[in-house]
């Protein structure tokens, strides 16, 4: 089954690691030049045009244009479809954490006794 294009959709423009990693500095920091980005990224200029480029293409990114720089800014509401599926595991996870939880209360409980 052939892979689908990266600007497809949401899902598969953040599947590369460093899109993602782009993302977060985008939604830690706001609005980056291509310059600091390639800095902070440590990669190729072309490299980190390319990525936001796919970025852009999905509505993740947007530019604007500052004198002769050029602003990255996420729009996170476009990634609200990943958002609404990764909810949909929240009860699996939360339910998960309450199992680990519980079993470390009872080991702990355990030990106490065992040393008393």
């Amino acid at each position: 089954m052939p892979r689908s294009a990266t600007t497809a959709d949401v899902f598969n423009a953040i599947a590369e690691p460093r899109r993602r990693r782009i993302v977060e500095l985008l939604a830690a920091e706001g609005a980056q030049p291509v310059g600091e980005l390639v800095l902070r990224l440590k990669l190729a200029q072309p490299a980190v045009s390319k990525h936001l480029g796919v970025l852009r293409e999905v509505g993740i990114v947007t530019v604007t244009k500052r004198g002769r720089q050029r602003l990255y800014e996420l729009d996170a509401k476009e990634l609200k479809p990943v958002h609404d599926w990764v909810k949909v595991f929240e009860r699996y996870w939360t339910a998960q954490l309450d199992r680990v939880k519980a079993r470390a209360e009872r080991m702990a409980s355990e030990r106490n006794a065992s040393a008393e």
